[in-house]
């Protein structure tokens, strides 16, 4: 054995000789300050967590813990943020969980801005999960600067104060002109077709439809009413979080729960609905009420403008975003795919640049990789 001074091997020698179990306890011992930390954050992995995902403190009520405080804090902040809302949109989402407004910009300008949103070229990423293609174009201050009417769409109170109500918070979403490429030749579902809930608590999506979206086509679908947690959804969610995470499917397992009719049942909750739309349409809805994208019978693409929002779900203000502030709001979705992009070895990173592009078009089929359940806002699909 190679002598070290006195007689001792460095600290560096002696950790990598250190039997793997030992190393795995030091590990955990090391990062559990940062997941007991987590807990009080949007944090929902229970298989990266192993205190979101431990059976013995869910038992004691840790988890259905978290989903009450968020959903408590939520109720209280939108009540907040009520007064602004138009009557008739807030009615509608309260009872479904969603709201559909058609004719959302006037036709005569939806027209003209449909036209600019189609032909502007920029930088995009496209992803591909099971037979579909997901491309985005981040709505960044070169687009705005190109388009001043989507400017304008985005800053009108009416929408700012609905998406703010929906998100719970006064934040300015992240904004993406996103394509829909179906049915592509992979042998592969698209996992977007489960019906799921994106996290344990409250979050925010939109899409203004740029043209109609039949049944045939895969629309958007929500289980109305999924988005409140009564007695048997927190029954439920009690229930989930005692299964073994290695045991379930990997998105469930990661904090974004499939359901299927039994569950449904057994929340009391309806049938999905299908959200069929004309062009001009503008849906929103929170995503921690059981939704999908509709199977899709024909091949085909769809453009939107997109529009995502999460927060940490414990802050009991309305504001304070600071990444929402004008001239860092619209560069906000560049730096993340930068950031991941550095980081895809660790990281991985789902969204693959495909150069410069329109939104609408053939897709570069480029290859999905799962991404990791601390993925960045920007990662989430549809």
């Amino acid at each position: 054995m190679r002598a070290y001074p006195h007689g001792r091997e460095s600290q560096k020698t002696r950790f990598a000789a250190m039997p793997p179990k030992q190393t795995l306890t030091i590990t955990r011992i090391l990062l559990a300050p940062i997941w007991a930390v987590q807990l009080l954050t949007g944090a929902k992995s229970f298989l990266d967590n192993p205190l979101i995902g431990s059976r013995a403190l869910n038992q004691r009520g840790l988890h259905t813990a978290r989903v009450r405080l968020a959903d408590t804090l939520c109720r209280w902040r939108r009540r907040r943020l009520a007064r602004a809302v138009r009557p008739e949109w807030r009615e509608a989402f309260d009872r479904n969980g969603f709201v559909v407004i058609p004719q959302i910009i006037p036709p005569e300008d939806f027209t003209a801005l449909r036209a600019a949103i189609l032909s502007y070229e920029g930088s995009a990423r496209e992803m591909q999960q099971g037979d579909a293609i997901t491309r985005r174009l981040a709505i960044d201050g070169a687009m705005l600067a190109a388009i001043p009417a989507l400017r304008a769409l985005l800053v009108r109170k009416d929408i700012v104060a609905l998406l703010h109500y929906v998100a719970g918070f006064r934040t300015t979403p992240l904004h993406y002109i996103q394509t829909i490429v179906s049915k592509i030749d992979a042998p592969d579902q698209d996992p977007q077709e489960a019906l799921h809930a994106d996290s344990f608590h409250a979050s925010l999506k939109s899409w203004l439809f740029l043209n109609s979206v039949s049944l045939e086509q895969g629309p958007f679908t929500y289980v109305p009413g999924s988005h409140r947690f009564t007695p048997e959804r927190i029954a439920w969610e009690r229930q989930r979080s005692l299964a073994n995470p290695k045991a379930i499917d990997r998105l469930s397992a990661r904090g974004s729960p499939r359901v299927g009719p039994d569950d449904l049942a057994a929340m009391k909750l309806p049938d999905a609905k299908p959200v069929t739309v004309d062009e001009n349409t503008l849906v929103v809805a929170d995503t921690v009420g059981f939704h999908a994208r509709g199977p899709s019978a024909v091949s085909g693409e769809r453009v939107e403008i997109w529009s995502y929002s999460r927060r940490n779900p414990f802050y009991p203000w309305l504001g304070g975003d600071l990444l929402s502030l004008p001239g860092i709001a619209e560069r906000r979705v560049g730096a993340v795919w930068a950031f991941r992009d550095q980081l895809e070895k660790w990281i991985g990173q789902p969204w693959k640049p495909v150069g410069r592009r329109r939104p609408a078009g053939p897709a570069v089929n480029a290859s999905f990789t799962e991404a990791p359940a601390h993925e960045g806002s920007a990662a989430q699909a549809e």
